[in-house]
Parts: C-alpha cells; structure tokens; sequence
C-alpha cells in the first residue's frame, strides 16, 4: 500500500473512530431522512452537543446532508455503508463465538 492510500485510510479511519461516528451513519443506512431528535434516539445515549458535533464533521467529510425532511447520507455515505454491509454478518458471528468463549 503507497504512503497516499495509507494517509486517506488513515484520514478515513480517524473520522470513524470519532465517539458514535459509525452510530450515526449506521442510524441512516436505511435511506429514511431523520430529524434531529429521532437521529438522537436512534444512535441511542448520544448528547446533543457531541451529535451535532459528529453531524458537521459527517457533514464537511461529505457523508451526510440536511433535506427538507432531516439528515441523510449521502451517495458517498451509502456507498461506504455499502462497502461496510458485511460488518453485521461479521458481528453476528462474532458474538457468537464470544459467547462460546464465556461459558
């Protein structure tokens, strides 16, 4: 991998790892615009303050918009979403062998 494609995972990354970050962009992977208060509810424990925080920095990445009708992704944002589908099988499985572990 060049030092260029590891700068811009690097970059990509950083912005993910941000507190709830995947959270929010997960709440939209349904295309549904969301006003702000049903996009809190939906990240679940997330503060006002920290999620219009994550919303510009979405927003200035351009993975995130504003409508008319609230919050969506982007093509950008669905399409990483996208690249990202198989993280819920991968978590499922995971949780399960965790679980096997503990017992």
């Amino acid at each position: 991998m060049s030092s260029k494609e590891n700068a811009a995972i690097g970059q990509l990354l950083g912005l993910l790892e941000s507190r709830y970050a995947i959270r929010v962009l997960w709440a939209l992977r349904d295309g549904h615009a969301q006003t702000f208060r049903l996009l809190q509810d939906s990240v679940g424990g997330i503060t006002p303050n920290t999620l219009n925080t994550r919303i510009k920095e979405l927003r200035e990445a351009g993975l995130l918009n504003h409508g008319s009708d609230g919050y969506l992704l982007t093509s950008t944002g669905l399409d990483l979403l996208k690249r990202l589908g198989d993280l819920q099988a991968f978590a499922s499985k995971w949780a399960t062998s965790q679980a096997k572990k503990a017992r």
